[in-house]
């Protein structure tokens, strides 16, 4: 089978012109269903998104390649599509996409397309044939530069495989092993990055590409014995064991795509880990440069993306429950006086009740893998119950501060462990994960959590009482604050601080909380929105480009997806993110002044439903806006187009 069996003349389009990466995913799209390739357009569309939320498909060189594995895919094929203008694509490099190839390929197709694939994305390694592409006029143009290309590939291959039998001239034996998230497009690039470089330095290497469709040119354990460097360019897990005792380099594909020759470098000469495996499987990423703020904060966050979706879907069920219910039948029992509000709490509070055990387990998890998740799930659970030593079944409940401690210690732990570990007998290898780390390390979190509880509980209780007790003033300034952190950098460290602190709050289960949650979400909802209003009133100050996309904020403004604005912060930062801050710091003010309450953390208008004092909610919400969008009129220059 050839590439141009997979792409049709109708599935190229030549000199598009797109505004955005969305608009050039509907027309890839759309050449995709024009020739017959899909069954159900928008299932499609969902797994192109999905796949691009995994990280952007956009190689750099100019080139994107989307694609996605899905039911709604009928015939495995391409699209394709060229944008001399280019088009902003999250790349890799940061420069915009001109050449776009889009892969279709159904869930249950076979090999033989794959691998026809797998050849379409290392011939546009080769960037004069990516630039022939480019300057094509039309589709049947198109077509013909691929198979002349194809054509002199096979040939290469061919000599490859009977020069295979001659023995190798490297000084060094290499291998190599690629992997990412889909194993489509990635992985098959990185591993003819490698080759590619290789040959081109004098180098012998094979690299194992772990494919969608399985691993190809798998290596051996003889050719593993014999390696003197193995350089793993994953983008998801593998299991290691195999390659202990080896030297390695561990990165990741965008390394291996972007400077292959760096990394083969340092494996000739030398700069390599000695491997030693422990039994776990070992994260593929390399954090031995990240200081010790960046890797705590990934481990925060580690936790709190697996936590959200309890915390969400609990927390918008309880709302329901409120909302659904008779408050004058029982005040103390509000939420449960009806049969389908109870039914609603109880499934919500069910849901609600993870949210300290998988915070604190995942935790541990990003810390010492997965022998970490177990300690750590006892850990929030402990902090959830308030296990004393008094009180072993619980007393003073150390709620999200101990389950915070809780996952670190547990990580930290576990990894105490396995050092302490590191010198029992070869024998005893196989029962550290099943029995050592387990039992030792339940037991050593349950007396940690034991002595922390009734000191982070009281330090709980104490923040509790204080939030509580705030007077107008300090509400107020606490609203401003909070909603201000939510736009200055908008899905970063400081954005996600005051998330948390709402969502931490939120598990007081008081309206305090609720009136926190509340300034949080608006906060986050004003940039995109003010955004978008900007572009409507003070069309002068926006480019063409950025007021044809500008409105599409507003969607993302109402659904609480404060990125929306990322791209507008980043081109003019230092007056853009203070206007923004400042709008912002408005909607979080008046949504304390106006005791509005949120008990979801999430879902943006669709929650509005269950907020208490939703006229008043919106109010901020639009002051807020409005307060954004003049000051970006205010302090924005004049664009000259």
């Amino acid at each position: 089978m050839k590439i141009t069996d997979l792409l049709k003349k109708d599935g190229i389009s030549i000199n598009a012109s797109v505004a955005d990466q969305n608009a050039a995913i509907d027309a890839l799209i759309d050449l995709h269903e024009k020739v017959g390739n899909l069954n159900n357009v928008s299932a499609f569309k969902k797994a192109i998104l999905a796949r691009e939320e995994k990280g952007s498909t956009a190689i750099g060189m100019g080139i994107a390649v989307p694609h996605a594995k899905s039911f709604a895919v009928a015939n495995p094929g391409l699209s394709a599509m060229t944008v001399p203008a280019g088009v902003d694509y999250k790349s890799l490099d940061g420069n915009p996409s001109k050449l776009f190839f889009m892969i279709a390929a159904p869930d249950t197709a076979a090999d033989t397309h794959l691998e026809v694939l797998s050849k379409l994305m290392t011939l546009l390694m080769d960037q004069s044939f990516a630039a022939k592409l480019l300057e094509a006029k039309t589709p049947e143009e198109f077509l013909s530069i691929i198979d002349a290309k194809e054509a002199e590939k096979d040939k290469e291959e061919a000599a490859k495989k009977a020069a295979a039998a001659a023995p190798a001239p490297a000084p060094k034996k290499l291998l190599g092993v690629t992997a990412c998230p889909t194993g489509i497009a990635h992985t098959f690039m990185a591993a003819e990055a490698l080759e590619l470089k290789a040959k081109e330095m004098g180098l012998s290497i094979k690299v194992e590409k772990d494919g969608s469709a399985g691993a190809k040119d798998v290596l051996t354990a003889s050719e593993i014995a014999e390696a003197d460097a193995i350089i793993i360019a994953c983008d998801k897990n593998i299991d290691m064991g195999r390659f202990d005792g080896k030297e390695v380099i561990i990165t990741s594909t965008k390394e291996a795509i972007h400077n292959p020759e760096a990394l083969l470098k340092k494996a000739t000469d030398g700069e390599t880990t000695h491997y030693k495996h422990t039994g776990a499987v070992t994260k593929t990423s390399d954090t031995a440069n990240e200081s010790i703020g960046r890797q705590l904060y990934k481990h925060l966050m580690n936790g709190v993306s697996h936590m959200l979706p309890f915390v969400i879907g609990g927390g918008i069920l309880i709302a329901i429950a409120f909302l659904l219910d008779d408050y004058s039948i029982d005040p103390s029992n509000f939420g449960s006086n009806t049969p389908v509000a109870a039914w609603f709490k109880t499934i919500g509070g069910v849901a609600f009740g993870f949210m300290l055990p998988i915070l604190a387990g995942f935790i541990a998890q990003s810390i010492a893998d997965r022998p970490g998740l177990a300690v750590g799930f006892v850990g929030g659970a402990l902090a959830s119950t308030g296990a004393t030593f008094a009180a072993p079944g619980g007393d003073i409940p150390s709620a999200f501060l101990g389950a915070l401690v809780a996952g670190f210690a547990a990580g930290y732990i576990v990894l105490f462990l396995e050092k302490i570990c590191e010198k029992l007998p070869q024998a005893l290898e196989g029962i550290k994960p099943v029995l050592i780390y387990p039992l030792c390390g339940i037991l050593v979190i349950g007396l940690v959590m034991c002595a922390i509880n009734p000191i982070v509980g009281a330090l709980n209780a104490w923040i509790t009482g204080v939030l509580e007790g705030m007077g107008t003033g300090s509400i107020v300034a606490l609203g401003v604050l909070l909603g201000a952190m939510m736009a200055t950098d908008m899905g970063g460290p400081l954005n996600k601080a005051a998330y948390v602190f709402g969502t931490a709050a939120l598990a007081n289960q008081n309206e305090t909380g609720f009136m926190i949650m509340a300034a949080v979400m608006v906060g986050g909802m004003v940039p995109p929105i003010a955004i978008a209003l900007a572009t409507l009133i003070f069309k002068n100050k926006f480019t063409a480009a950025e007021r044809k996309s500008g409105p599409v904020n507003f969607i993302m403004g109402l659904c609480f997806i404060t990125e929306g604005a990322i791209p507008f912060a980043a081109a003019d930062p230092l007056r853009v993110i203070p206007s923004l801050m400042v709008g912002s710091g408005v909607a979080g003010a008046l949504s304390m002044v106006f005791r509005c309450t949120l008990r979801a953390p999430h879902g943006g208008i669709f929650v509005f439903p269950v907020v208490g004092n939703v006229g008043m909610y919106l109010v901020a919400l639009l002051v807020g806006s409005v307060v954004g969008c003049l000051m970006l009129g205010l302090l924005k220059k004049k664009v000259e187009e």
